[in-house]
């Protein structure tokens, strides 16, 4: 393996920073990821629903619960939200296919009810496709609860069983007692996998949220989960795309998300940069790769350690092969992107690995020397402290932003910290609250950048805003280049009551 630079230039820090906002899914997007997922428990819940009598608890898994999802690549690929549909049944009572039919007839009529595309059945979910210009599916996977059988199991096998309590039991058309009645089903345990994965992180996680609601002047418990983004969630995402851009031909045979996600949490010791995390990263996730009798290779699933993620390496030696190729190339590439400190230079290597267009748009967002310009943002001298009192009683959110400029005659919906737009183009911001009328609306623009500096065009106060017909829009235009936010807040009774959090809009 490459040497791994144990010091690496500020410019390649505040660069990876960089690469890791970009790579973010925006906040805007776990939004809406929630919104859906919980549109779908609560159809599934309803009073009419054959499945009403088993209270539906429905939760996220996979990247978007673990918070190291990634952007697509392109407008062509979707996001993908792996979700979990958990009933209180008995296994003993009904065989897998019974559960996935009785689960697919109710979430077929959820897609049938809201003029969606017919469900597609999978080997264990169902797949549920939104519109196209939404860039969403939904991966539902049907489950009951299996923690006091998995615990006994593990008991009896002498491994831990500390996050044991919330496995659970899945669906598997594959096995070949899928249509029989009895205790032999797949299991899995991703609400155990989740608390175990920030374990690993905590101590980052916590001094991070902290300082987000110190700046924020909020309460810790207002500053949501998705918002925190540690170094070891950062260095996952960048991982995840040198994989993906390495593998682009042969994604089948390309590491899985799984196996990186798990020895990069077993490798990081809550480093406090991207650089450092990759560092530790790269550099220790031999060391936790264990092997059986036979010299295999073991990745065992820490919530489960009757489980190898590996396991599928022993038929597909080549899959093996390309994990510890890949291992190797990113500990080398990220070496070479470590000890760089031109701009030019950090775009012409980190290219070929991670993508030419995000290469790019890194060093657009880079400043020449400071932090990382996503905390400078939140930060900037004049941005004006809220004059009201606080007293949150409620909730407000932007749920859209869109765009319109010339030679573009239908509004184009964008999100935030997404890809950068073109000057002179109009926007429109329409909000939602829970705040029961009537209250006042606010809207802070807070622009950055050496042109509106020298247009003297710098805005960081209140602007009084409109409740149209109860809907609240704001409308605004790009004028000037550089990276800028926009946040709705609430007063009523002169104390503010609710603020969104701010939307970032970059502009080139």
């Amino acid at each position: 393996m490459a040497d791994f630079l144990p010091n690496p230039t500020p410019s390649a820090e505040r660069y990876l920073e960089n690469l890791a906002a970009k790579l973010d899914v925006p906040a805007s997007r776990y939004e809406e990821a929630e919104r859906r997922y919980k549109a779908v428990g609560e159809w599934l819940g309803r009073d009419d629903s054959s499945l009403n009598e088993y209270s539906p608890d429905v939760y996220v898994q996979g990247s978007f619960g673990l918070g190291t999802a990634i952007r697509p690549a392109n407008d062509e690929e979707h996001y993908d939200i792996d979700l979990v549909c958990e009933l209180s049944a008995d296994k003993a009572a009904m065989s897998q296919k019974d559960l996935k039919d009785a689960f697919g007839k109710e979430l077929g009529l959820y897609a049938s009810a809201h003029g969606m595309n017919e469900i597609e059945e999978g080997r264990r979910c169902w797949t549920l496709q939104y519109a196209d210009g939404a860039q969403f599916h939904l991966d539902a996977l049907p489950a009951v609860p299996d923690g006091k059988s998995k615990r006994k199991l593990l008991e009896l096998q002498k491994f831990d069983t500390t996050w044991s309590d919330t496995a659970i039991a899945i669906t598997d058309r594959e096995q070949d007692n899928y249509r029989q009645i009895g205790h032999q089903w797949p299991h899995s345990n991703p609400k155990g996998y989740a608390k175990w994965f920030r374990s690993r992180m905590e101590r980052s996680f916590q001094k991070l949220r902290e300082a987000m609601a110190l700046d924020e002047r909020a309460n810790i418990e207002d500053v949501p989960f998705f918002r925190v983004k540690t170094p070891l969630q950062k260095a996952i995402q960048i991982l995840k795309r040198h994989r993906d851009v390495m593998f682009a031909d042969d994604p089948d045979n390309k590491p899985i998300s799984v196996i990186i996600t798990t020895l990069a949490a077993h490798a990081y010791n809550n480093e406090s940069s991207v650089a450092l995390a990759l560092t530790a990263i790269l550099e220790g996730v031999r060391s936790h790769i264990d092997y059986d009798a036979q010299g295999h290779e073991v990745i065992s699933n820490p919530t489960d350690r009757s489980e190898n993620f590996a396991e599928r390496w022993v038929d597909y030696p080549i899959r093996r092969d390309n994990f510890f190729n890949w291992l190797n190339k990113a500990a080398k590439d990220f070496a070479e992107i470590a000890s760089l400190a031109a701009r030019t230079l950090l775009v012409e290597t980190a290219g070929p690995v991670v993508g030419e267009r995000l290469a790019k748009d890194a060093a657009i967002a880079t400043p020449e020397s400071g932090r990382s310009w996503l905390p400078a943002l939140f930060s900037v001298a004049h941005k004006k402290p809220a004059p009201w009192p606080v007293v949150r009683t409620g909730t407000v959110s932007i749920e859209t932003a869109t765009w319109t400029a010339k030679g573009f005659s239908r509004p184009k919906q964008f999100y935030s910290n997404s890809e950068p737009l073109r000057k002179n183009a109009n926007l429109v911001f329409r909000s939602k609250t829970d705040i029961p009328a009537p209250f006042d609306v606010y809207w802070q623009v807070v622009n950055t950048g050496a042109e509106a500096l020298a247009a003297k065009g710098l805005r960081g106060g209140f602007d009084t805003g409109l409740v149209d017909r109860g809907t609240i829009l704001h409308k605004e235009s790009t004028l000037y280049t550089g990276s800028h936010t926009i946040e709705c807040l609430i007063v009523k009774n002169g104390y503010l009551v609710a603020r969104s959090g701010a939307f970032i809009v970059s502009i080139r």
